[in-house]
C-alpha cells in the first residue's frame, strides 16, 4: 500500500528542521574544538492578553455579535541565535492560541470584510509556507509558525542575510510612509516584534559612517503558487550621516508599483524633526505619502516626559469622509494596501499627538490621540507599561473611537442604511513573561 502524501505545511516544517540542524552542522565546522566557538543564546516570552470591545447596538456588527466581544490570547515565542564567528542563525518559533467572540462572528462577515479582520499571520502569499493552523473552527484557534528563520554573516564592512527576517525604514514613529515591509499598525500596544517576511537583505558600509542596503522580498501569487515579480518587492536604500542628523534616498519595486522616496532627522535644539514623503507610480496614477513629526523630552514636575506631533499624508486615503462600500470598491489601490497590511487608514489627513510619563521608573502611561482631519473623527488612546518583575511586564489600553456616523472613527458605513460598520470604547490587557 502507498503510504500517505504529508501534509504539506508539516512536510515544510519538518524540512526546515532538517535545513536547521544542517546550518548548525556547517557552522559548527563538525569538530570539538570548532564546536566550542559557537555560541548559542536561547530565550523567549509567554504572553497572555485580553480584548473587551464594545459595540453598539446601531452597529452593523450586532448582527453578528453580542456586545462586548470577550477574546483572548495565549503566545508562547521562543528564540534562538547561534554565532560562529561571522556567520549567525537566527530562528524564533510561535505558538498561538485564541478564542473569543471576533474570532466566531468574524467568519461569518461578509467575504469582502472578513480580510480587515485577520485572525493571525498566515503564509499564503509568502515564499517559505512556515505556518501551520492545527485548529481553526468555532471559538477557537490554535497556530505555530516560524517567524525568524535566517543565516547571516557579518564582516567590518558587509552584512548579507537570506532567510525570513524582519525590516524596518523611515522616520515616522507613529505613521509610516517608507515602511514599506510589514509596518506596525499605528495603534498597536504591543510593537515588540514585526512578523517577519521571506528575503534576501545585504548591507554596505562605508567607511565614512553611510551605508547602503539592498532588500528582495519574494513572494508567491496567491492563486498560483509561482514567486512572480509583481508580488515580491526589490529595494535600494542611501543612508547619509551628517553632523546634526541622518538623511535616506530610496528606490523601490514594491508590488508591480515603481516607488522613490527621501527622508531623515534633524536636531532643532533639543528636540528632533522627522520626515519621509514617498511617490508610487501605480498603474493608473503616481501617489505621493508622507509624514513628518516633531519630538522633544522634556521633565514635569520630576517626571520624564516624551512628547511627540506627527502629520501623515495618505495619497490612496479616500477625500473628504466618503467611505460608501461602493467608494472603497472603486479605490482597489487603497483596499489591496489595507489588505495586505501596509496602510491602516481610509482617509487622507491624519495627525497624532502622544506624550510617554515616566510615573516611576518602572510604570509608564503614555495617552495618544488619533486624529482624521478630513473628517473629524479620532481615536483616544491611553497606555500603560508596568514592569512588575525582572521578567514580568503588563501592558493595559483604554481605547476611545470618538465620531459621527459616517466618519472612519465613528462607523463608516456599511451598506446597510442606519447600520455603521462601529465599535465603541475597548479594553486591552497584555501579561508577558520572559525567558
Amino acid at each position: 500500500m502507498r503510504p500517505p502524501e504529508p501534509h504539506p505545511r508539516r512536510s515544510r516544517l519538518a524540512g526546515l528542521a532538517v535545513a536547521t540542524t544542517l546550518a548548525l552542522g556547517a557552522m559548527a565546522g563538525g569538530t570539538p574544538a570548532s564546536a566550542r566557538d559557537i555560541e548559542i543564546s536561547f530565550g523567549g516570552h509567554a504572553k497572555y492578553r485580553f480584548h473587551a470591545t464594545t459595540v453598539p447596538s446601531s452597529s452593523f456588527l450586532r448582527d453578528f455579535t453580542d456586545s462586548p466581544t470577550l477574546d483572548q490570547s495565549l503566545e508562547v515565542r521562543t528564540n534562538l541565535d547561534v554565532v560562529r564567528g561571522p556567520w549567525k542563525l537566527d530562528a524564533a518559533y510561535q505558538l498561538t492560541g485564541l478564542t473569543g467572540d471576533t474570532l466566531a462572528f468574524s467568519r461569518d462577515l461578509p467575504a469582502e470584510l472578513q480580510a480587515f479582520y485577520p485572525r493571525y499571520p498566515q503564509d499564503d502569499g509568502r515564499f517559505l509556507n512556515l505556518t501551520y493552523v492545527i485548529h481553526d473552527k468555532g471559538r477557537w484557534a490554535a497556530v505555530q509558525r516560524l517567524d525568524r528563520l535566517s543565516l547571516g554573516f557579518a564582516s567590518a564592512k558587509v552584512v548579507l542575510r537570506a532567510g525570513r527576517q524582519a525590516l524596518s525604514w523611515g522616520n515616522g514613529l507613529v505613521y509610516s510612509a517608507m515602511d514599506i515591509l510589514n509596518p506596525f499598525d499605528p495603534a498597536a500596544i504591543d510593537k515588540e516584534y514585526k512578523t517577519g517576511d521571506d528575503m534576501l537583505y545585504a548591507q554596505y558600509l562605508r567607511s565614512n559612517g553611510d551605508d547602503i542596503q539592498a532588500v528582495a522580498a519574494l513572494r508567491r501569487d496567491p492563486a498560483s503558487g509561482a514567486v512572480r515579480a509583481n508580488v515580491c518587492s526589490f529595494a535600494l536604500k542611501y543612508h547619509a550621516i551628517a553632523d546634526n542628523g541622518e538623511a535616506d534616498i530610496l528606490l523601490a519595486h514594491h508590488f508591480g508599483d515603481d516607488l522613490a522616496g527621501v527622508g531623515g532627522n534633524l536636531g532643532l535644539g533639543g528636540a528632533v524633526w522627522r520626515a519621509d514623503l514617498v511617490a508610487t507610480r501605480t498603474a493608473r496614477r503616481t501617489v505621493l505619502t508622507g509624514v513628518t513629526s516633531l519630538s522633544y523630552s522634556w521633565v514635569l514636575g520630576g517626571k520624564n516626559v516624551n512628547g511627540l506631533v506627527e502629520y501623515f499624508f495618505n495619497g490612496y486615503g479616500q477625500p473628504g469622509r466618503d467611505y460608501a462600500p461602493a467608494s472603497l470598491a472603486a479605490n482597489p489601490e487603497l483596499t489591496a494596501r489595507f489588505v495586505r497590511g501596509e496602510l491602516f487608514t481610509l482617509g487622507r489627513h491624519y495627525l497624532a499627538g502622544s506624550a510617554m510619563v515616566e510615573l516611576h521608573p518602572l510604570f509608564q502611561v503614555t495617552p495618544t490621540i488619533f486624529t482624521n482631519l478630513s473628517d473629524g473623527s479620532l481615536l483616544l488612546q491611553v497606555a500603560t507599561r508596568n514592569d512588575l518583575k525582572e521578567n514580568l511586564a503588563l501592558l493595559g489600553a483604554f481605547s476611545a473611537p470618538l465620531g459621527a456616523e459616517g466618519t472612519e472613527y465613528g462607523g463608516i458605513d456599511s451598506g446597510v442604511p442606519g447600520r455603521p460598520l462601529s465599535t465603541g470604547p475597548s479594553l486591552f490587557l497584555q501579561l508577558g513573561l520572559y525567558f
